[in-house]
């Protein structure tokens, strides 16, 4: 027996260094990342780079002035000396240095908490000294900090205001828990809304939202942990039903007036991109429509809430959909940057604060997917852009003055990449398909790089054998458009044998599973299906992220139609391959990839074995107004696309076996679908697996990720492989 499970352990040891665990599916990313500087970032006005040390036990620098040598700014020991020094009526244990961010070239602004408070603070990196402490109460939230040691806060559901002296105020009172004040969880968090509170540039006056959702149906959610199961009631307005009311409030902290915004009829509508104008007179927002096709940019009066003008608007037969708000060019107020992809790509566009267009930033079509800022002159811009087709991210300038681009990152990859103050240098960050990840310093004028500082080695080598994993190019359904694949191979891999297949797919806007990156988006799990004999596909249909809007918006009011057939055009490729078993295909998908593994188990039944669906959305009646409205248009206006795209009455062309995964607690996708979805089975005489998730929401996480893993693994083997 002892001799048995020494060879049991040893067989075991010998396929651990060879294959991923299924532990490793969840915690490998940890395990075999890639050598890296943590947090890099030029230090302001310097030649210098910053970043944490491998251990996060302190703030490191590599600087021109000393050949790029490695030095330590700061400890964590001297942190907390300094924060014990100056404020004495707390007590502070740091797990890891934080996160910082440069202010000057000797100070950095950071937040940490501290036992009974939450603090933002300055520390001088010359003196270890900390200049400025600002401070709110621990059980605060979403803080939002003022130039003039303010901060702004949310106790529940309302407001609160530390001044400068300490003295807390109560901006907002509001007992009934429909009233939402200064959450950035407004309008589910669509149209790139990720605050709820701003602050003028003096500090002197506070906009936030004011969310009423009295009329908002509550939607139970049941919480199984309570001796008695009890419902958390949430407020989820589903499409084509009553929305949320929406307004802006500005709020004067030396008189305590307030002065709501008149954003004017009609009351469901979508209120984002809310900016100050640097001279606190003006407020800009973004009105939408409750139809979000039609968009008005509009200029407010702080001090009254008057309308002064629309700047501009925008239309569309499909939608609109605003992500980012403003960017005042510094040091002029009278002009802006705004994003919009209404031209065909996300771009960047330079305006006046009267809503005269002055010019056009965009080049070629790359889409902008990160806005980094000014150079030191505030004449040109830097911003991280799509390049390959979707594939690379590259390093871009633009001069505002004449709308000249030039591309300042060349290698064909994913950069991160930014410019030093002085504009000289540059810190670029890449990895692709081949690379696992390089650092270097590049010099602006000719893109060459001075010093390479990270040249990471394959963090699998001598411990993992990874599977060999292509790129390849697709056409989709109609013929012309170019689409991303990604083929895993199966480990040992023989071209004259049949291999099952995985399709792991998503699908849906704002999202890309296929990038130039290292792993080539890769995720673990996929990896661990390879090395268990299946071939692993993926493909980024139509209506997917990062190649304009005119490749997305084809899935306008009938959501997984062209989607799903351009993955037949995916299916076609693989079934093309000798090696492919085509009466082996299975496919699994989360979210908006449940809706569509679901979908495809319906509609394609006789190419799909086995399917496995996470969180799906069955019926977008069933899903919430502002996402599903803007693809789907209401039920009442689109019935025909509802009917068309729900698998209610699909369930009875169900062949294959169909396992779906749901958490107990999901807010974005209701269980409902999959309950209405077993329901319909259930009528049509047909099987399909279900396992729940009590305590999770849409997405399993922590250690239950390797549980739910396991089982996807489980039910391939069992039913497609075997």
């Amino acid at each position: 027996m002892k001799k048995y499970v020494f060879s049991f352990l040893l067989i075991g040891s010998i396929a651990f260094a060879q294959k991923l665990t299924i532990e490793e599916t969840v915690m490998g990313p940890r395990k075999y990342a890639s050598k890296t500087l943590s947090a890099s970032q030029w230090r302001k006005d310097t030649k210098a780079v910053t970043y944490l040390s491998a251990d996060f036990s302190g703030l490191m620098e590599k600087s021109a002035s000393t050949n790029w040598t490695e030095a330590t700014l700061v400890t964590k020991t001297e942190l907390e000396s300094a924060l014990k020094a100056k404020i004495s009526g707390d007590e502070f244990t740091l797990r890891t240095f934080p996160m910082v961010h440069w202010k000057s070239k000797n100070t950095f602004e950071t937040e940490l908490a501290g036992k009974n408070k939450n603090y933002n603070i300055i520390f001088d990196v010359e003196t270890k000294q900390i200049t400025k402490v600002v401070a709110y109460p621990s059980d605060g939230s979403e803080a939002t900090f003022a130039s003039n040691n303010q901060v702004a806060w949310l106790k529940g559901n309302n407001i609160q205001i530390t001044l400068a002296d300490g003295k807390t105020i109560a901006v907002t009172n509001d007992e009934n828990s429909g009233i939402v004040n200064g959450s950035s969880y407004v309008h589910r968090q669509e149209f790139g809304i990720d605050k709820g509170m701003w602050w003028n540039e003096a500090g002197t006056q506070l906009a936030y939202y004011r969310k009423d959702e009295t009329m908002v149906a509550n939607y139970p959610l049941t919480n199984w942990n309570e001796r008695e199961a009890v419902n958390k009631d949430i407020k989820y307005p589903m499409a084509g039903m009553t929305s949320e009311n929406v307004t802006v409030v500005v709020y004067d902290v030396a008189s305590g007036k307030k002065v709501t915004i008149q954003t004017s009829e009609p009351k469901e509508q979508y209120l984002t991109m809310v900016s100050w104008e640097p001279t606190g007179k003006f407020i800009f927002i973004g009105v939408l429509n409750r139809e979000q096709n039609h968009l008005k940019f509009n200029k407010y009066n702080a001090s009254t809430g008057a309308f002064v003008k629309t700047l501009f608007e925008e239309k569309a037969t499909t939608w609109v959909e605003p992500q980012h708000a403003i960017t005042f060019v510094p040091n002029n107020p009278n002009q802006f940057i705004y994003q919009t992809d209404f031209n065909g790509f996300n771009q960047m566009y330079l305006y006046s604060t009267d809503g005269k267009l002055i010019k056009n930033l965009g080049y070629k079509d790359v889409v902008v997917t990160d806005l980094l800022g000014f150079d030191a002159t505030n004449s040109k811009i830097n911003y991280i852009g799509t390049a390959n087709n979707g594939l690379d991210r590259q390093l871009y300038q633009v001069d505002l003055k004449s709308g000249k681009t030039i591309q300042l990152t060349t290698v064909s990859g994913t950069h991160n990449a930014s410019v030093s103050s002085d504009g000289t240098m540059i810190l670029d960050q890449y990895s692709n398909a081949t690379t696992p990840n390089e650092i270097s310093i590049l010099n602006v004028k000719n893109k060459m790089a001075n010093t390479t500082l990270v040249k990471a080695d394959n963090p699998f080598a001598g411990k993992i054998d990874l599977p060999k994993i292509e790129l390849v190019t697709l056409t989709s359904a109609d013929g012309k458009t170019p689409l991303n694949g990604r083929i895993i191979y199966p480990a040992n891999f023989d071209a004259t044998k049949k291999y099952p297949v995985m399709v792991y797919l998503y699908g849906g806007s704002h999202a890309q599973l296929v990038t130039n990156k290292w792993l080539s988006g890769a995720g673990y799990f996929d990896i661990y299906m390879a090395q268990q004999g299946y071939v692993v596909f993926t493909m980024d249909n139509r209506g997917s992220d990062a190649r304009g809007k005119k490749f997305c918006e084809v899935n306008h009011r009938q959501l997984g139609v062209n989607e799903m057939a351009d993955q037949m055009e995916g299916i076609k490729f693989l079934k093309s391959k000798a090696f492919v078993d085509a009466d082996k295909i299975g496919v699994f998908g989360w979210s908006f990839g449940g809706f569509m593994s679901t979908s495809l188990m319906t509609s394609q039944a006789d190419t799909f074995k086995v399917g496995i669906a996470g969180g799906p959305v069955i019926d977008w009646k069933y899903y919430e107004i502002m996402y599903g409205e803007r693809y789907m248009d209401t039920p009442q206006e689109n019935p025909e696309g509802y009917a068309k795209t729900s698998l209610l009455d699909k369930a009875k062309n169900l062949k294959g076996r169909l396992l779906i995964i749901h958490g107990a607690q999901d807010p974005v996708v209701v269980q409902q679908h999959s309950m209405n979805f077993i329901e319909a089975c259930i009528k049509a005489g047909k099987q399909v697996d279900y396992f729940l998730y009590p305590n999770h929401e849409h997405n399993v996480s922590g250690r239950d990720r390797i549980h739910m893993y396991a089982k996807i693994a489980d039910y391939f083997d069992t039913h497609l492989k075997k």
